[in-house]
């Protein structure tokens, strides 16, 4: 890494502190590896996350138990169809001495959980995008500067799709990961019953500092990349794209819409930590393709041949990659 002792011994320590963050985080949550992994990736990344997974798999648990190892402030925010901008960003107040006071939402926490995301009107989402993006929020003229670090993890349920406000793409293509929670396996969920009815709650013990958080997501971005590598990602993106010249014949087929150079950047910026969670000091083409489907997953659009046929967007990544 540039020759820098330094920033090698930070990616040896960070691979020490992964394993400790995983083990506290197992204390609470059984299985599920892939999707800590990728939440603990995008907070490296400094990104956002979008979990998708149907009610009871302990999306809500697992977001705290991230925090509460972490170190960092957590808010839970339930997205209902009556729930205003100023519910989540705030509101000015008159005060005691009848001087107007902006009193702090609920968006203000180094962790949002946004639960069911798509339940709220497009006017409390693009409050939360502007946060999202902007890691700022504007109330009566004045602009306030979210926590640092700052995310947001939001969830939805791909099952009951009845009065919900489901996301726009411009919306969807700010979360770094599109992860889906799956059901566990049956020695998984004999362990989860076991453990959540003999009234016993572990302690989950705190693994980094926010400081240290700050540190790491610098030291991702510090990461060299070879030029082979950029190229294999911008590729990849571009393949994506129908009427393209780099579009490949499964695009042609069953895609109408193709991802953006946002998604080439947060490739090689996912890429980059999944390689330095590895021990290792520079990512390669494996840790691209390691980390293309949730980033991949919620750019792209299926067409209507691709609806027909029953073509998963994870199929159609595959023939990509």
């Amino acid at each position: 890494m540039q020759n820098n002792s330094g920033d090698v011994e930070m990616v040896k320590e960070l691979g020490v502190k992964y394993q400790l963050l995983k083990d506290e985080i197992g204390k609470v949550i059984i299985g599920q590896d892939e999707v800590i992994h990728l939440l603990l990736l995008s907070i490296f990344c400094k990104g956002h996350s979008l979990l998708v997974g149907v009610p009871g798999l302990a999306k809500t648990l697992l977001v705290n138990t991230v925090a509460q190892s972490l170190g960092l402030s957590f808010r839970r925010i339930q997205f209902t169809p009556d729930l205003m901008p100023s519910d989540i960003v705030g509101a000015e107040i008159l005060d005691e001495n009848r001087q107007f006071k902006f009193v702090k939402g609920p968006l203000f926490a180094n962790i949002i959980l946004a639960d069911e995301i798509n339940r709220t009107p497009p006017k409390t989402q693009s409050a939360l995008l502007e946060a999202m993006q902007e890691r700022s929020v504007t109330a009566g003229g004045h602009t306030y500067k979210m926590a640092n670090p700052f995310f947001v993890l939001a969830t939805q349920n791909p099952i009951e799709q009845e009065g919900t406000y489901p996301l726009p793409e411009a919306q969807l293509d700010r979360f770094m990961f599109n992860i889906e929670v799956g059901y566990p396996s049956f020695e998984e969920e004999v362990s989860i019953v076991k453990n959540t009815t003999i009234g016993v709650e572990a302690e989950v013990n705190e693994v980094l500092t926010v400081e240290e958080i700050v540190k790491y997501q610098q030291l991702v971005r510090k990461i060299p990349v070879s030029d082979h590598l950029y190229e294999y990602a911008i590729r990849l993106v571009q393949a994506t794209r129908p009427d393209t010249p780099n579009a490949k014949e499964v695009t042609r087929e069953y895609l109408s819409w193709g991802a953006g150079p946002r998604a080439s950047q947060n490739l090689i910026l996912a890429a980059k930590a999944h390689a330095a969670l590895q021990g290792k000091f520079s990512p390669d083409t494996e840790d691209v393709m390691a980390v293309a489907k949730p980033i991949l997953r919620h750019r792209i659009v299926k067409n209507y041949r691709a609806e027909a046929e029953g073509i998963s967007i994870e199929k159609i990544i595959e023939g990509l990659v």
